[in-house]
């Protein structure tokens, strides 16, 4: 099984401009020039947004579309940072997975107002005076919304590496960073490309809140499409919400071509497969870029460094055991002995354990202080409703999303068309439908507890679309063709080919999905239009009614049950079917 990957010679340092250069050389440079302007807003002293900070004049759109992208990008920056770091850890150390993932799991359950609450104080007095903390904390919230599904994407495809491909790599005696770089990032390259596309889009949903920061009694509003929505439903200015939704859509039209287009083609190279594809992904401005010669020339160095740094060994650890003596030396570098492993595993559970505890009575005597057990049986029955309307909303988009996930990652040119409609469906604000849902619920008298709840998932359910059709598009075209000559067809096709190929990838859909759905629960189970408000029963809608009374203890409450929902939701469902995944189907 080969990878192949285009090199770029560095002898194209000499060449001449020629005509692709000339459609190339602006494109950048324009970029660029784009990301200067909007990063020297950035920097504006705070005393600039005391003004109105948001005009909804439709000519001021660009202007916000390019700082709520920038906002958005630099979020996706750390995300992926974060993406690596973290889930090579959880994947590659056992004791460091046992608190990781669920640390995980509590994480993407947290409220995103949450995180904004304890953290846009810290970002302002980082830097004073300046729009600079304001972005950050703009940027860190975008950025809680962005990282967790790549997190579980990355998790997903270190733990169901190849077993031929792995024993590749300890044949040629590949340290941990030359495996990781040559072997285990691209092999889970195509899924991360299409859960960054669904992360982006996601964020759409937060930039709303990310863009107003309220600190005590004053209230930091930040130029972008977010705030210009808000602003726009505030007033009521039906107009101006079509003008900024139209904004949105070209945004994403944009980034799709310049941005997403090009990595799903590029990444294409990284399926593991032993023949070619029939029908691969294309991207115009890829081929622009690789048909130019100057920047080529100027990507070749660059392109030689990283080739470079992916290939050291970075073994420091046994450059510090060459000084110790060879008994000692002999000992390190061997495996630990049972026994030792036993002894560290039982200090390592003592140290969770510790830590967990201390936690969990410092959580209880912060609750304490404001509700009584009354609320907890009362959070733990809302809890329960709520769980009820995950898991079927869940259940309801794995039936419509996975075959049509499906049929679009089998065709990469059906691909390109849908790509940028479910970027847009997925970025869609869902709190443009509540005046929808209040007045149809109110009009017909129907049930909040059942109508609410498709608006919990509305935002959420193209998580399990996109690593559906990441997982079709990176299913090995061989094992499809081998399909194909014994006429394996229909449901023996989806039961014994298909299903189980994508099944690993449709996990992390369906783990991010109901992570999101548990937090957009808060604002979909308690939605306003006006003076019009309707409730239905469950956890979000009690977070969110705590929330608007400043009730701190009941907020804790509420967050607490809902971390240990979906922390118990993922240890007696999710995890058991990832170790299913792991061992049944991984290509071997």
């Amino acid at each position: 099984m080969v990878w192949t990957q285009t090199s770029v010679s560095v002898k194209t340092a000499a060449a001449t401009p020629n005509r692709w250069d000339l459609v190339a050389l602006p494109l950048v440079v324009g970029l660029l020039a784009l990301a200067a302007v909007g990063g020297h807003q950035m920097a504006a002293p705070l005393a600039s947004l005391d003004a109105p900070a948001v005009s909804l004049d439709p000519w001021n759109l660009p202007d916000y579309a390019l700082r709520s992208t920038l906002r958005m990008l630099a979020a996706m920056a750390a995300s992926l940072l974060f993406t690596f770091t973290y889930a090579t850890l959880a994947a590659k150390s056992r004791r460091a997975g046992m608190v990781l993932i669920p640390m995980l799991d509590v994480l993407q359950s947290v409220p995103v107002l949450g995180y904004i609450s304890f953290t846009v104080v810290f970002f302002l007095s980082l830097f004073p005076g300046s729009v600079l903390g304001a972005e950050c904390a703009a940027i860190f919230a975008i950025f809680t919304s962005q990282a967790w599904n790549m997190t579980f994407s990355v998790y997903q495809s270190l733990r169901s590496v190849p077993r031929d491909l792995d024993e590749a790599a300890t044949s040629f005696l590949f340290s941990g960073w030359q495996r990781f770089w040559r072997l285990e990032a691209p092999f889970a390259m195509p899924g991360l490309v299409w859960n960054m596309m669904m992360s982006m889009s996601g964020g759409w949903f937060f930039v709303v809140a990310s863009e107003a920061i309220t600190v005590g009694d004053r209230t930091v509003t930040l130029p972008g499409i977010g705030s210009y929505l808000a602003e726009a439903i505030t007033q009521k200015d039906l107009g101006a919400v079509g003008w900024a939704v139209l904004a949105m859509l070209a945004v994403i039209l944009l980034y799709d071509q310049f941005l997403f287009r090009p990595l799903v083609a590029w990444a294409d190279k990284f399926r593991v497969e032993q023949t070619g594809a029939q029908e691969a992904p294309e991207s115009w401005v890829l081929r622009l870029f690789q048909r130019t010669r100057v920047c080529r020339s100027l990507l070749a160095p660059v392109e030689a460094l990283l080739g470079r740094v992916a290939w050291l060994r970075l073994s420091p650890l046994f450059s510090l055991a060459a000084a110790l003596p060879p008994t000692l030396r002999r000992r390190i570098a061997g495996p630990p002995s049972p026994a030792l492993e036993r002894t560290l595993d039982r200090v390592w559970y003592a140290v969770v354990a510790v830590a967990a505890l201390a936690l969990g009575w410092t959580l209880v005597r912060f609750i304490a202080g404001g509700a009584g057990w009354s609320d907890v049986g009362t959070v733990l029955l809302l809890g329960a409703a709520t769980l009820l309307r995950v898991m079927v909303l869940i259940a309801i988009a794995s039936l419509v999303w996975v075959p049509l996930g499906v049929l679009i990652g089998l065709r990469p040119r059906l691909a390109e068309m849908v790509q940028p409609l479910a970027q847009f469906l997925a970025a869609f604000p869902a709190n443009l439908l509540f005046p929808v849902a209040v007045v149809t619920i109110l009009r017909f008298d129907l049930n909040p507890d059942v109508w609410l709840s498709p608006l919990m998932i509305l935002g959420t359910q193209w998580y399990i679309l996109f690593n559906v059709v990441a997982g079709t598009a990176a299913f090995p075209s061989d094992l499809k063709e081998a399909a194909s000559s014994f006429r394996i067809r229909g449901w023996q096709w989806w039961r014994d080919v298909m299903l189980p190929g994508v099944f690993p990838y449709y996990l992390t859909g369906a783990v991010t999905a109901a992570g999101g759905s548990w937090n957009a629960s808060i604002v979909a189970e308690a939605v306003r239009w006006g003076d019009a408000e309707v409730t239905a029963h469950g956890l979000g809608s009690y977070i969110a009614q705590a929330t608007a009374a400043g009730d701190y203890p009941r907020i804790v409450l509420g967050i607490a049950v809902m971390s240990l929902f979906v922390t118990l939701l993922n240890r007696l469902l999710w995890r058991p079917l990832y170790g299913y995944a792991e061992r049944r189907l991984r290509l071997a």
